[in-house]
């Protein structure tokens, strides 16, 4: 019955709902309403009811106890990435459609409008979202209050908190920058299951300053002060060479950080669309890439974080996952979770499911019997193999391996 139903919810949401939202609303108008649709269904308990039953998929196969992320335990490893939902409203639908954990965020030690809209621009070609957001939020100390309540109130979902800059014309230097970092880490201090410091969103005042190894060094120093319970893990950069991130990495395992999100948005816009064709976006358009665009980047980063610092650091995938395949090649390249977020406003929430269970068919094809068992065993072969079949169709030589 489950089955049907989440059958019916793929090719309804494809047939149906997508293309009422594509061709009758904008891009930023279609997100408003999911989130507000969103917040009436957390709040209606026989829709919640009804999520939670017809999206169910769970497998033993899927869960396990990541030991370098503070033993944290995850029921599967698909999770929502940040971006979706900044003021963390969601969270009970979230967790009703089967997300092993889901990132919020970002928030901001202030409130913030986020920049001029539009906010979002539709690449259904190359399967992407042209993202501007900016960090609008209402500030942590609203947002604390939400996504305490949310983590303390979850059963199987591992709330997490992304906080940023605030992104507003008071950014000053990097003094400023660190204490407003420092202010968001404790005030959602032991108030979630783990935190994420975004400190590679493009489309800010300031910039990405802390993407210096130097300056990294210095707001890592100022974070290490602050007790917590819960891990951090830093929201990657996908546009640094592999040397440029390796020296980022190289100051993140000297601190008490204890993963990594690999990566955010693309800013580079020569890419291919999932045709092979290249990709046109109009100049005016502001914004950087989500979804397909950042495959190639973040799988390099992935398999080679996982090579150099796999036993030191949880690496959380991101970037390009709308299927099960996408998802098991970010594992066996290195990832221990997978995120996704433009392939739920693609593909739908029955995305989810649809992926945890081809994950478990794809597990026992190759004979394993826990999720964990098949992080990084393609790792040494996508960076130093010979195959040129692990870069075809990328659309982008910078990352290439070097046999």
């Amino acid at each position: 019955m489950r089955f049907l139903l989440q059958f019916c919810a793929t090719w309804g949401y494809k047939l149906v709902f997508k293309p009422l939202m594509f061709n009758f609303s904008t891009p930023d108008g279609a997100h408003s309403k999911m989130i507000s649709v969103s917040q009436w269904a957390s709040g209606n308990r026989l829709v919640r009811w009804f999520i939670k039953y017809s999206m169910h998929y769970e497998n033993p196969m899927l869960k396990q106890k990541i030991a370098r992320f503070k033993e944290t335990e995850f029921i599967n490893p698909i999770g929502l990435g940040a971006g979706f939902d900044k003021n963390a409203v969601t969270a009970t639908v979230m967790e009703g459609l089967g997300f092993g954990y889901a990132a919020f965020g970002s928030t901001t030690a202030r409130y913030c409008p986020g920049n001029p809209k539009p906010w979002f621009r539709r690449l259904p070609k190359a399967k992407s979202m042209m993202v501007y957001v900016g960090l609008a939020n209402e500030g942590v100390d609203e947002v604390q209050k939400i996504v305490s309540k949310a983590h303390s109130s979850s059963k199987t979902l591992r709330v997490g908190q992304s906080f940023a800059r605030t992104n507003d014309a008071f950014a000053a230097d990097d003094a400023e920058g660190i204490k407003d970092y420092a202010y968001s880490l404790a005030a959602l201090a032991d108030k979630t299951a783990y935190l994420e410091a975004n400190i590679s969103c493009p489309n800010t005042f300031k910039g990405e300053p802390f993407n210096d190894p130097e300056r990294l060094d210095a707001l890592l120093t100022e974070l290490d002060k602050i007790e917590r319970s819960q891990p951090l893990t830093l929201k990657m950069p996908s546009d640094k060479s592999w040397d440029e991130f390796k020296k980022l990495l190289d100051v993140v395992v000297k601190h008490d950080v204890q993963g990594v999100t690999v990566s955010n948005l693309r800013k580079d816009r020569a890419f291919k669309n999932v045709d092979g064709s290249d990709a046109y976006i109009p100049s005016d358009w502001n914004g950087n890439m989500s979804g397909k665009p950042t495959w190639a980047l973040s799988n390099d980063l992935i398999a080679r974080t996982y090579l150099e610092y796999g036993d030191k650091l949880c690496i959380i995938g991101l970037g390009g996952v709308f299927t099960a395949e996408d998802a098991y090649t970010k594992i066996r390249l290195g990832a221990d979770l997978v995120s996704l977020v433009s392939s739920l406003m693609y593909e739908g929430p029955a995305v989810l499911p649809n992926i945890k269970r081809g994950l478990v068919k794809l597990l026992k094809r190759d004979g394993f019997g826990n999720i964990s068992q098949a992080r990084g065993v393609d790792a040494k072969k996508y960076v130093h193999g010979p195959s040129a079949a692990w870069h075809k169709a990328k659309g982008d030589s910078r990352h290439k391996a070097k046999g």
